[in-house]
């Protein structure tokens, strides 16, 4: 397999759509979240959720609208929600580098991990094959983060068979995506969806 160097690694540009605000502190150290705008070619955008420590933004905090590069990795962890535990991802930011840069790959993502939940294959009402796959992404100190992935035709065939424990890496996009759930009255409750769309892969 290409050795890529690391096995979780997040490259965005864009505009902060969402001030940063105070959230944690660890290790003496205060953390904010925010959000960041990243456009598709297609003219559509992502909304994605960023975390980033206080030393890097020692220079002062962004204003919304101001263009960003952002440099880190996907992480995750888990919010209890009432009596139920919710996955959370966000885009953890190592480096910042304000203003525009003219890089091409304004939304990149490359993760080697293990399959850990067998992947879901199935087919959209507009007939287009998609295959949900967890992928377990170490990292130091024995943690792991849970990246929920997807993937589209060839790709998503391919998937479709991968055993839990096979390993993968991965390049693609972080990617927001609104669908509506069911509600036990009936009605419809629009929820947002973050994953990575997969647009290349390779086995371990």
């Amino acid at each position: 397999m290409e050795q890529w160097g690391y096995t979780n690694t997040i490259k965005l540009a864009g505009t902060l759509y969402e001030p940063l605000r105070h959230s944690h502190k660890v290790y003496g150290e205060d953390f904010y979240k925010g959000s960041i705008c990243v456009p598709r070619l297609s003219g559509q955008v992502d909304l994605l959720p960023i975390t980033m420590g206080g030393r890097l933004l020692m220079g002062g905090m962004p204003n919304v609208g101001d263009a960003l590069t952002l440099i880190g990795q996907l992480r995750s962890y888990n919010q209890r929600v009432g009596e139920r535990s919710r996955l959370i991802l966000t885009a953890f930011i190592k480096d910042v580098i304000p203003g525009e840069t003219g890089d091409e790959c304004m939304n990149f993502v490359s993760l080697t991990g293990c399959v850990v939940k067998p992947p879901i294959y199935r087919h959209t009402p507009l007939n287009r094959e998609i295959t949900d796959v967890l992928l377990a992404v170490n990292r130091p100190f024995y943690k792991s983060d849970y990246i929920p992935c997807i993937a589209w035709g060839r790709i998503a065939r391919e998937l479709q068979d991968y055993p839990v424990g096979e390993k993968l890496a991965v390049r693609g996009r972080f990617q927001s995506r609104i669908y509506e759930k069911q509600q036990p009255d009936g009605t419809g409750l629009a929820k947002t969806a973050y994953e990575v769309s997969i647009m290349s892969i390779e086995k371990g």
